[in-house]
Order: structure tokens, then C-alpha cells, then sequence
């Protein structure tokens, strides 16, 4: 992997001041697509511009859809319709065509998309129309094809011309006459175990258990399916079994790395997606709506705390933070265990819900068994008295148990009512355990003082 430090990317400006054509096309002529856009996402606007202009136009989409979508969408703003057709979309894969048409504004798609020759035209229409989030929308129509009854010659006739769109070919698929998918066909068994040019595709292929998801699947049982199976591709057929295209890992990785940056957002209380970069508004709006969610549930354990009265309890107020601390961990601990099995694709619905809650409900009550004899002893040694030694034991218990069965059942909701369970390891689980753990604590303490 390039390393471009600072010093690199002054020298790259310099040259682009002084317009020195030669030597930085040198610079980028043997670089990897990925490696020239890691340069572009550091560059001003007027310099990636500039720079461009001078990679070579069959490398131009490869390395446009490597980019920062900031960057991206603003490099569109500046090329033609034209340009984005002929330069971009047609040097690219049907998945990534559709992908980078998608970030284009309305009223430039169809424009965009008239540029371009039928064949490409249809591929990237039928493409557009599958929902975001659906395995058609993360498919691309690339692909070999061979069907049962072709020769072997006229099957490879056929392979070597759609292998000139394939960039990488993983697999050989074997259809029927009306496009329905009956398997894979290694190239191995293609070359070396045909008797002659005339035998057909029919005797050589035997069925295979091939794995394919139907296209309006959500792409988490794509992730599913590729990692269960160790597959690099993935065909994708309609309700009929007719083959329509394929996924290939690559995608996959990419879906992977947005979902736990989208999810890693969202636990830290993040409700859009943002950079170190973005503008100082973008970035305050996707932080406000979880600080104030913060700041109302200070207000509402502020609340609870002036409806027990801590004057009548002051010793109490000594062990607030750390019965606060005590419920979020565990009830983020157990909401991100949940998280992470709903994740992975183990459905809740597929166990009983009572049976989780009561072994979440054992642990909790080992671990908070544990702390609450723990904090006895200490408090006791520290000489903070019996009374109040045993309330607050009795508290972190309590607390515990309520946190780790909160945290458990609140993923599970909203899981269920398709709200994303990420929500239930931020600020969210915090904060309400911290207001209910406050309840609990001096609730037990009004008692112990009755």
C-alpha cells in the first residue's frame, strides 16, 4: 500500500500550481485506482480537478467510485452528462453504474443515462429499480453464462465474449432454455473431461447444491449466506429461479465495513453518518439530537432525586454515580450481545424469549451478587454504617438485574419493529437506566429507613 504524507501531497500541489503535466502523470501513471483516489480525498477542489484530467479515461471509474462520497459527488458536479456515460459509467461495473447514478441529482439521471449505449442502458435501468438495501440493488449483471444444451465449442465462443465485460471470472453458471439456474460448471471439468467439441454442457454438468439469494432478499442475508458458505460470489435469481446476476465478495466487504460504521455511529450516540471533515453544521446536527435526549434524562434523574427528598438521605447522594455507572454498563454489555447475535443472523424469533430473558436474569444475578458483596464489604470498611452499606448492596443488585433484562428485551423490540437494534447500545440504554437505577436506589433506601 502507498503511503502519501504530507510532504508527498505538498510536492503533488506544488506540481499542480505549476502545471507540470509530465511529471505528474509519472506520479500516478503505475498507481492503483484506490491509491489515486486516497490522494484525490486529500486535495482541494480546483486540484483533484486538475489531476483528473490527467488519469488515463479508461481508469477514471474505477478510481471515481474508490472515492469519499463528498468528493465524488462533488467531481459529478463538474463533468458533463457525457462525460459521466463515457468516461465513468461504461469503464465500471453494472453495480457501481448504479451506485454512482444514484448520487446524482434527479433531473441529471435520465440525461445521464440516454449517453449511454442499449445494452448498458438496460442493464443499469433494471438495476435502478430494485429498492436500497435489497440483494438486486447490490448485484451486478457481469457474469458467465452457459446453457445445458450449447456445445462445448459454442460454449466457449460464448465465455470468451461475456468474459469481456467479466473483470474477474469466479464462476461458470449453467442455465436452462429459459434462464433458470441449475448450477455451476467448473472450468476444469469444461476443458479436460469433454471427449470431443460437439458433447454438450448437458454431459459434462452434474447438479450441485449452488447457493443464490432471490433478489428482493435484504442484503443481510447476503452477508449471511457468503460468510455460512466461505463464497466469493453469490448468483441472485428472481422468483422464478431465472438468473439475473451476481454479488461478488468485494461488495459484500464493502456493506460489511458501512453496517459497523453505521452501527459503531449509532452506539455512540451519533445519528447520522459524519466525518472529521464535515461542515460544522452536519456535524452538530448529527451529535444535538442524542445530547438533548442526554440532557433530558439528567433533568428527569434531577427530578428523581428532589422527589425522594436527598436531604433526608444525604449520605445516599456518595453512591449515585456509581449506581448510575453499574446499570448502563451491564445494559449496554447485554444489549450489544444481542446486537451482535442479531448481526450475525441468529433471529430472535427462532428461540423463546422467555427462555433468554431468564438465562440473561441468571447472569445478572451471579454478576450482581458478586458486586453487591463486594461493595458491602468495602463500604463497610470505608465506615459508612450498616444501613447505608446494605442499601446501596441491595440497590446494585436490583440495578443489575433491571439493566441486563432491559438491555436484552429493548434490541429485541426494536428489531422486531424494524428500527434498527444498534439504537439500543448507545445513549439510549444510558440514559434510561440511569433515571430507573435512581428509582430503584433511593426506592430501597426510603424502605430501609421505614
Amino acid at each position: 500500500m502507498e503511503e502519501f504524507n504530507r510532504a508527498y501531497l505538498d510536492a503533488l500541489s506544488r506540481d499542480i500550481a505549476d502545471k507540470k503535466v509530465d511529471l505528474l502523470q509519472a506520479r500516478i501513471v503505475d498507481l492503483h485506482p484506490a491509491d489515486i483516489a486516497e490522494i484525490l480525498d486529500r486535495l482541494d477542489d480546483e486540484e483533484v480537478q486538475y489531476l483528473w484530467n490527467l488519469i488515463e479515461t479508461e481508469e477514471r471509474g474505477d478510481v471515481l467510485v474508490e472515492l469519499e462520497e463528498d468528493v465524488r459527488v462533488a467531481l459529478l458536479g463538474n463533468l458533463s452528462d457525457r462525460e459521466i456515460a463515457e468516461e465513468v459509467l461504461e469503464n465500471i461495473d453494472s453495480d457501481d453504474a448504479a451506485d454512482v447514478v444514484s448520487e446524482l441529482p434527479e433531473e441529471r439521471v435520465a440525461e445521464v443515462i440516454k449517453q449511454l449505449d442499449t445494452e448498458d442502458r438496460e442493464d443499469l435501468l433494471s438495476l435502478l429499480r430494485y429498492p436500497e438495501g435489497s440483494a438486486g440493488a447490490l448485484m451486478g449483471t457481469e457474469l458467465i453464462r452457459v446453457e445445458l444444451d450449447w456445445t462445448v465449442s459454442h460454449a466457449i465462443r460464448e465465455m470468451r465474449r461475456q468474459a469481456e465485460d467479466v473483470e474477474t471470472v469466479h464462476s461458470v453458471y449453467v442455465v436452462n432454455a429459459s434462464g433458470q439456474l441449475l448450477g455451476r460448471l467448473s472450468l476444469k471439468r469444461l476443458l479436460l473431461t469433454a471427449t470431443s467439441t460437439r458433447s454438450t454442457i448437458g454431459d459434462l454438468f452434474k447438479e450441485d447444491d449452488t447457493r443464490a439469494v432471490k433478489v428482493t432478499e435484504p442484503d443481510e442475508k447476503v452477508v449471511q449466506l457468503m460468510k455460512k458458505y466461505d463464497l466469493v460470489a453469490l448468483p441472485v435469481v428472481d422468483d422464478h429461479n431465472r438468473l439475473l446476476g451476481r454479488i461478488t465478495i468485494d461488495d459484500v466487504v464493502d456493506l460489511i465495513e458501512e453496517e459497523a460504521e453505521k452501527d459503531y455511529q449509532l452506539a455512540s450516540g451519533l445519528s447520522d453518518e459524519v466525518e472529521s471533515d464535515d461542515s460544522l453544521w452536519d456535524m452538530t446536527r448529527a451529535r444535538l439530537p442524542w445530547l438533548l435526549i442526554g440532557l433530558f434524562g439528567g433533568l428527569a434523574g434531577a427530578y428523581v432525586i428532589g422527589v425522594f427528598d436527598i436531604q433526608r438521605f444525604p449520605s445516599m447522594a456518595l453512591f449515585i454515580p456509581l449506581i448510575a455507572a453499574m446499570g448502563g454498563n451491564v445494559g449496554v454489555q447485554s444489549a450489544a450481545i444481542v446486537v451482535q447475535g442479531l448481526a450475525a443472523g441468529r433471529n430472535p424469533r427462532d428461540e423463546r424469549l422467555l427462555p433468554r430473558l431468564l438465562k440473561e436474569f441468571s447472569v445478572a444475578l451471579l454478576n450482581g451478587a458478586i458486586c453487591s458483596v463486594v461493595i458491602l464489604g468495602a463500604s463497610m470498611a470505608l465506615g459508612y454504617g450498616w444501613n447505608l452499606s446494605v442499601t446501596v448492596s441491595l440497590s446494585l443488585i436490583a440495578v443489575v438485574i433491571f439493566a441486563a433484562l432491559f438491555g436484552t428485551f429493548v434490541p429485541l423490540t426494536l428489531n422486531r419493529f424494524k428500527i434498527d437494534p444498534a439504537l439500543a447500545t448507545g445513549p439510549f440504554i444510558t440514559t434510561a437506566n440511569d433515571i430507573i437505577g435512581l428509582i430503584i436506589y433511593f426506592s430501597i433506601g426510603v424502605l430501609m429507613s421505614a
